[in-house]
């Protein structure tokens, strides 16, 4: 065994970050002569969490399994300090790593710098410039980089956003979005849905537009909206199914049976894994959400994505013509849907881009960049887009 080992501490919370940071974990434990990795999860998210962890087959090496019943921000963010502070305080690891933006990121990146252990972002530089949009997303990651020493940027963009905030060029490190290596990982030919619905409703005829809506901040009208413009497509395009496996929030869940249950060619499911999301992506004909992560998973299986916010710190894909910036009014998600569903030269256009996010490679340089941080390798890998 090496002496010279270097203990990496690895915490995540919810689902979305676990299925970046799995693949992260996969190519350190491939260099167990190098790392120590330990898998730390706070339980912000419960049940989808531990599907996305056993798709890549990784055991946690702790959970502080903190997720409860209606849990506020306050709640979660003191009680996952307390937590992180007492097994940071045990293990003491040579690096944390963390990912994006979520509570667990930010209190992970914090209980570092109170321990004076050097912090890597993975998913580092994603800006919208609005600080409630989304929220509380966006300054999450604003106080994530300030404790910040290595800075794992997807794309150039990402890295502009640090420059610009004032962060040093040498600690930033271009290396493509996670996200893609788990998609790439995951989609398989023959494939199975584990939600058994779906390996008949993907099989009919026509084409499928996948749906997800959930964000906090278009509760209310913008949401009623959304529903109201997905009803009328479902209308006035028979050829067309809608799938939609609906967040387990009430006030989403009230929201989309008012408005779309009842219509036989639009599906409510319970919310799927993360495997069937991907192979579900991959069969539609579009998608129209307010996710954050759907814009870097879609443009993988080159899927148009309507993306039904006002904002988004994710403008690669927008540029790349990838993502169409929608907005939350029922007018003009109709009308761009409607655009696409009708207009073979708009929907070519869109499902004909370059991937702005990745290759498949950026957790082998994330790693790579750790490495010759210790000084197991001699060279940084080449930039992501170089």
């Amino acid at each position: 065994m090496n002496a010279n080992r270097k203990k990496i501490m690895v915490i995540f919370g919810t689902r979305p970050e676990a299925t970046k940071m799995c693949p992260v974990v996969q190519e350190l434990k491939k260099h167990s002569e190098w790392f120590d990795t330990k898998v730390i999860l706070t339980g912000q998210h419960r049940e989808q969490l531990h599907q996305a962890l056993a798709h890549f087959d990784i055991q946690p090496d702790i959970d502080l399994n903190l997720m409860k019943e209606s849990q506020s921000l306050a709640y979660l963010t003191s009680a996952a300090i307390t937590g992180l502070d007492e097994v940071i305080s045990e293990e003491r690891p040579d690096l944390i790593l963390i990912h994006g933006d979520t509570q667990t990121a930010l209190c992970g990146g914090l209980v570092a710098f109170f321990h004076k252990i050097p912090v890597g972002h993975v998913e580092a530089g994603l800006r919208s410039h609005h600080k409630y949009s989304p929220w509380p997303e966006e300054i999450n990651r604003r106080i994530i980089d300030v404790v910040t020493d290595f800075m794992f940027a997807p794309t150039s963009i990402n890295q502009d956003n640090l420059i610009r905030d004032g962060y040093k060029e040498q600690h930033i490190y271009i290396t493509g979005q996670t996200a893609v290596d788990a998609a790439l990982l995951t989609n398989r030919e023959h494939y199975v849905f584990n939600e058994d619905r779906l390996n008949h409703l993907v099989n009919q005829p026509g084409r499928i537009i996948t749906l997800t809506a959930h964000r906090k901040e278009h509760y209310g009208a913008p949401m009623l909206q959304m529903f109201r413009a997905i009803r009328r497509i479902a209308d006035e395009h028979p050829d067309t199914s809608v799938i939609y496996p609906v967040h387990l929030s009430p006030t989403v869940r009230e929201a989309a049976y008012c408005i779309l249950s009842g219509h036989d060619r639009i599906h409510l499911l319970d919310p799927i894994d993360y495997p069937d999301m991907i192979h579900l992506l991959s069969r539609s004909y579009l998608v129209l959400s307010d996710s954050g992560g759907l814009q870097e998973e879609t443009p993988v299986f080159h899927k148009p994505l309507v993306l039904m916010r006002d904002t988004t710190e994710r403008p690669e894909a927008v540029a790349a013509n990838a993502v169409f910036l929608a907005g939350t009014e029922e007018s003009a998600i109709h009308a761009v849907t409607t655009r696409l569903l009708t207009d073979k030269e708009f929907y070519h256009a869109m499902s004909h881009t370059v991937n702005p996010f990745g290759d498949g490679q950026a957790s082998k340089r994330i790693v790579q960049i750790i490495a010759r941080h210790f000084g197991f390798l001699s060279e940084l890998p080449v930039p992501f887009g170089v």
